[in-house]
């Protein structure tokens, strides 16, 4: 089973945290969605003898489209691609674009997954990220949304400059009281050439600290599970059944097609991006180049990948599967690495499956990078 990811790179206003590829501007809208419909044409051989199981509206924001220009999108894959009967279909939305009269459209279309930016319920963090909608807008549309459809996702995000754990508690809660199945969560991070970066650079924004981050994590992942939710990603919590298909094919290593400005695609042996600029990603696709390029993985950088995304889950990393897939020393390695963490039980072993305890969950990304090969032959 694989999945395809379009990205739609425009937004209304700049978040001041964001560092994804997007335009503010609109003017390019309709040729933009022309050009990947295009895309999904030209690269419709890459996914044969392939099913289709999830179609992902990413960005930017995917609901400043009109619903109309979202079905001519599914339309194309399935014209073009062999997708299974029942796909997930997902659609990245910000409570600013989700009017009443949208949510119903979008009801009625293929769209049977919601993804909402909520962000938080407090107008101060919404003001700092420069968020275009309001606290109002974020519970109203839930509101309506939930109404509407069953599998909803939204994202919240920790670790604010002056979030205390109580106010972080109350967004956990108001999250609970829409009786929400998947939460996203995320750390706010410092990008390089954000305007984030530079308010701290000027001293005008203090970042939350490591501790305070850390804390708002365990009060997270706490109140969720005690909520019925699994964190079966490091960032993703999801009532059983509700788990994202689409990203969980990520971190599984599933194939995948990125379509759009610099959107990433992998086929199990390269990965490749799109060019992250609108006006030459619609030149070269109108003719018939998709503007890609591309790494062809070595068996080390598939390792690494795999211990990565494997320590994030609650699926681990398989030790035998290290052994099959990658080599005996590949195994070595990886258990001599996580002596250490074995030992400050940061780590664990179940049966053959290296996974993080919960105390070390927080910290997977950076055990993860000690459990890296560098240049084993």
């Amino acid at each position: 089973m694989s999945g395809i990811y379009i990205h739609i790179p425009f937004c209304k206003q700049a978040c001041h945290y964001c560092d994804f590829h997007f335009s503010t501007s609109m003017v390019k809208k309709e040729a933009m969605v022309k050009a990947l419909c295009k895309e999904l044409e030209l690269r419709k051989n890459e996914f044969k003898g392939e099913q289709v199981a999830t179609i992902y509206f990413g960005g930017g924001t995917p609901s400043v489209l009109e619903t109309e220009e979202i079905a001519r999108l599914i339309n194309t894959v399935r014209e073009h691609y062999d997708v299974v009967d029942n796909p997930e279909i997902t659609l990245e939305a910000n409570p600013d674009n989700l009017s009443e009269e949208k949510i119903l459209q979008l009801a009625a279309s293929p769209i049977n997954r919601l993804s909402i930016g909520i962000q938080s319920f407090f107008e101060e963090d919404l003001k700092l990220m420069n968020r275009a909608h309001n606290a109002l807008e974020a519970e109203k549309c839930l509101q309506l949304a939930s109404a509407h459809f069953d599998n909803i996702s939204i994202d919240l995000i920790y670790g604010m400059p002056n979030m205390t754990l109580e106010r972080w508690k109350q967004n956990i809660e108001k999250a609970l009281g829409f009786g929400i199945p998947h939460i996203s969560s995320y750390a706010l991070t410092v990008e390089p050439k954000t305007a984030l970066a530079k308010f701290v650079e000027d001293g005008f924004i203090i970042p939350a600290t490591d501790e305070e981050t850390q804390e708002h994590f365990n009060l997270l992942n706490e109140t969720l599970l005690a909520a019925g939710f699994d964190c079966y990603e490091i960032s993703n919590f999801g009532k059983p059944g509700y788990y994202s298909q689409n990203n969980s094919a990520y971190w599984q290593q599933k194939k995948y097609i990125g379509i759009g400005p610099s959107a990433h695609s992998f086929d199990g042996v390269q990965r490749g991006w799109n060019i992250n600029n609108n006006p030459k990603y619609i030149k070269s696709i109108e003719q018939d180049v998709v503007p890609m390029e591309v790494e062809v993985l070595s068996a080390t950088d598939k390792y690494n990948e795999y211990v990565m995304t494997g320590l994030r889950t609650i699926w681990g990393v398989s030790l035998s599967r290290i052994a099959t897939e990658f080599g005996s020393k590949y195994k070595e390695y990886i258990l001599m690495q996580a002596e250490k963490f074995l030992e400050e039980h940061l780590l664990f072993v179940d049966g053959e499956i290296l996974k993080t305890t919960k105390k070390g969950m927080f910290l997977a990304d950076g055990i993860a990078a000690d459990l890296f090969m560098v240049n084993l032959k």
